[in-house]
């Protein structure tokens, strides 16, 4: 029998296989099609009297099921359009449930989602233990919660805690995690699992295999089966969601609900209780902001629609410093050949030893084994020479911020490089068509911004030059895309994107602790709204030093509107490196931060002021009186064609600065704010504060056209903007 989607065929035991391949697509996803042609596969399975087992399998090579198509959650028109569609994938799935017959879900790959709820109504599950494969629940992520009944049977195939755990976080599980926690029956070889799935599903017709349920032994008599142990658990949950959050994300909370409905009222009320929940959050500005973001990570992921790009195998890194040794681990980690090269052996081996520190960090967190740790150290090598550099295919470049000096070893390195090979320069702040002049091709020569802790920061920003070749910006955003990153692409110019815009936000942060503004009363107003650290901290995490040095970088190219805070002068001389060297704006223990350093405002010679003498600032101020100039800078940005579209920008921000994924990303906070208020604040500002508040040209011609997303207009509506600007 053929479906679009699905494909099956009966043997001489009753056993049916099922081959999932949603055609037009590179992986399988649930659409309103899919489900109402599974329905029908269904039924005619349960209508075969010798049908005595199923095992369902997917034809996609790397993925069983990645959930529901993006494009029909985020299409979802209204609250019953949203429980509408829930409820037929709950009725759906409780059919396959409901067939009289034992079911085996052979997982490989990617079981996310409603691929898992699919999964967890199967009788069994067996996964390869394959590195691809991975099952949980990212719901959250988008905004919404599993809506399928996973939320539902979850809690009893794993237990109460365990469920809680998928279903909050929204991480994904190894085949062996899932199997110690009883997520799936069984982890096998990938070349043996539709093997077992078939033995697994034969087994449970002679009876000699059943479903496991959660809830045994002490937890499971304390917690699982005891409404008290519940309620704690149900409590302490809820405590750590809003510690996580800050009460920004409501799906999470909603999900401890259901969750809470299901387990004291049965499936019944529980699955009402998803679809009523589902309703809920598909309206939220959340979901719409965080499916949006999704969406855009999907399009950075995809290939440049111009340009070939070279493969990369084995990678050159010139600096052996923190940089330097985190690229080094992040590529060795992706399984590339690393070839490092410094100066000096002590330096060599700096950069080494920060590679080895990042990797046993990775395998006591469990990403690593001791064993796949030493053969990624192995992947890296250390030389003071260019020895080996004639078989690399990329190098990147990632010495101190010292323009003839970068532009010296650029034009050595690409001496012993072979002709193909692409050179990228990891510059945070200066000008890639600068340094191109040193270079006799410098069509193979872009940017590969990467940020601080490279292992942990998802943006690469690949940085196009004005004789960047097409293929070579191919080629840099493909090994972005190998090394697990996201990649924007931007076009060059000083500070690129995200370091454009910081600069003024960060500067006028300094501006106001210069005004009296304690240094953790600023921090926390910042993450009330929802970044992950305020602007001080994020100058000490950055560096103070380095931080300098950008700003005379941005003050030169932009004089007058980037002219750093007199705080960052006198913090230039104060010895004070942040983070990394234990004292900034705060203190640091072991890389911690912790209390805010009381004594910094005399030491750098401002007077503390303190009673009347201070002007007491609400939150709100704070964070705008920042943050709009930011919104000015995208603008002037956006005008220089620095990104492609807004969009692009506001990705790279969640992505590079932790903006909050819920509030969408800058300029759609700025367009949500709107545009023109923020003109006309900053007009008012401009006239009190002084002229580094004045709202560009590019900003006022967004207000007007009505906002930074806002559709263009008809071209005879256009009307020339008189509004002054600079």
């Amino acid at each position: 029998m053929m479906a679009s989607a699905f494909d099956y065929v009966v043997d001489g035991r009753g056993l049916a296989t099922v081959t999932i391949d949603v055609p037009g697509k590179p992986v399988n996803v649930w659409s309103r099609e899919t489900l109402a042609e599974f329905d029908r596969v269904l039924g005619e399975l349960a209508e075969r009297e010798t049908l005595a087992a199923v095992v369902f399998r997917s034809g996609k090579e790397d993925t069983f099921i990645a959930g529901a198509d993006i494009d029909m959650l985020s299409s979802v028109e209204s609250a019953d359009d949203a429980r509408a569609l829930a409820r037929r994938g709950q009725e759906v799935f409780q059919r396959l449930a409901d067939l009289s017959v034992p079911t085996v879900a052979a997982i490989h790959g990617a079981c996310v989602g409603g691929g898992l709820e699919f999964a967890l109504a199967c009788s069994f599950r067996v996964a390869s233990d394959a590195d691809g494969t991975k099952l949980g629940f990212p719901e959250v992520q988008l905004g919404i919660l599993p809506a399928w009944g996973g939320t539902q049977r979850a809690p009893g195939v794993v237990g109460l805690q365990d469920a809680l755990t998928l279903i909050l976080t929204g991480k994904r599980v190894s085949a062996g995690r899932a199997e110690r926690m009883g997520l799936i029956d069984e982890a096998v070889p990938p070349g043996r699992l539709l093997r077992v799935a078939e033995e697994t599903a034969m087994a449970a017709v002679e009876g000699e295999a059943t479903p496991t349920s959660a809830g045994g032994g002490i937890t499971g008599l304390l917690l699982e089966r005891n409404p008290i142990g519940r309620k704690v658990v149900f409590s302490q949950s809820r405590k750590r969601v809003l510690e996580r959050t800050g009460g920004h994300y409501p799906a999470p909370l909603k999900a401890i609900e259901t969750v809470r409905a299901g387990l004291s009222r049965g499936i019944a009320a529980g699955l009402e209780a998803e679809a009523d929940a589902v309703a809920d959050l598909a309206e939220t500005d959340v979901a719409r902001h965080l499916m949006w973001i999704y969406r855009k990570r999907e399009e950075a992921h995809a290939p440049p629609a111009e340009g070939e790009a070279r493969e990369v195998r084995e990678l050159g890194i010139l600096g052996a410093g923190v940089m330097g040794g985190g690229i080094a681990e992040v590529a060795a980690y992706n399984d590339l050949r690393v070839r490092m090269k410094d100066i000096d052996e002590e330096k060599v081996a700096d950069g080494l030893a920060h590679a080895a520190s990042v990797a046993r960090k990775a395998e006591r967190k469990g990403k690593l084994s001791s064993r796949e740790r030493r053969d990624l150290l192995h992947r890296i090598s250390g030389t003071t020479e260019y020895t080996g550099f004639g078989r690399l295919d990329a190098v990147v470049e990632a010495i101190v911020e010292d323009l003839d000096l970068k532009r010296t070893v650029l034009e050595e390195v690409e001496a012993e490089l072979g002709p193909d090979a692409v050179i990228a320069t990891n510059t945070s702040s200066l000008r890639v068509d600068d340094m191109a002049g040193a270079l006799e091709r410098p069509e193979r020569f872009g940017g590969l911004h990467f940020f601080n802790p490279v292992e942990k920061m998802p943006l690469v920003e690949v940085v196009r030059g004005e004789a960047t070749s097409a293929d070579s910006v191919a080629t840099l955003h493909g090994l972005a895309r190998k090394l697990g990153k996201t990649p924007v692409i931007v076009t060059d110019g000083p500070g690129f994107w995200v370091n454009r815009l910081l600069m003024p936000y960060l500067n006028e942060a300094a501006h106001l602790y210069t005004e009296g503004v304690p240094i953790e009363e600023l921090d926390d107003a910042f993450e009330s709204f929802g970044l992950p650290m305020g602007p001080l901290a994020l100058l000490d995490e950055v560096g103070l030093d380095v931080a300098a040095k950008v700003g005379r970088v941005m003050e030169k190219a932009f004089p007058g509107r980037m002219k750093p805070s007199p705080l960052l002068y006198r913090l230039q001389n104060s010895g004070r490196l942040g983070k990394k060297s234990g004292l900034g704006f705060y203190h640091y223990e072991d890389g911690e931060r912790k209390k805010a350093d009381a004594g910094l405002r005399e030491e750098l010679g401002f007077a503390a002021l303190a009673g009347e003498e201070r002007t007491v600032y609400d939150d709100d101020y704070l964070v705008r009186r920042c943050l709009f100039r930011m919104v000015d800078e995208a603008a002037r940005a956006v005008s220089d064609g620095i990104v492609a579209d807004p969009g692009d920008g506001d990705l790279a921000l969640v992505m590079g600065i932790g903006w909050p994924p819920f509030r969408g990303g800058l300029m759609r906070w700025a367009d949500a704010v709107g545009t023109a208020a923020i003109v006309e604040r900053l007009d008012e500002w401009t006239e009190a504060l002084g002229p580094r508040f004045a709202p560009s040209r590019a900003l006022r011609e967004t207000a007007r056209m009505g906002g930074f997303y806002a559709a263009p207009p008809d071209e005879e509506d256009v009307q020339p903007s008189l509004g002054a600007g600079l």
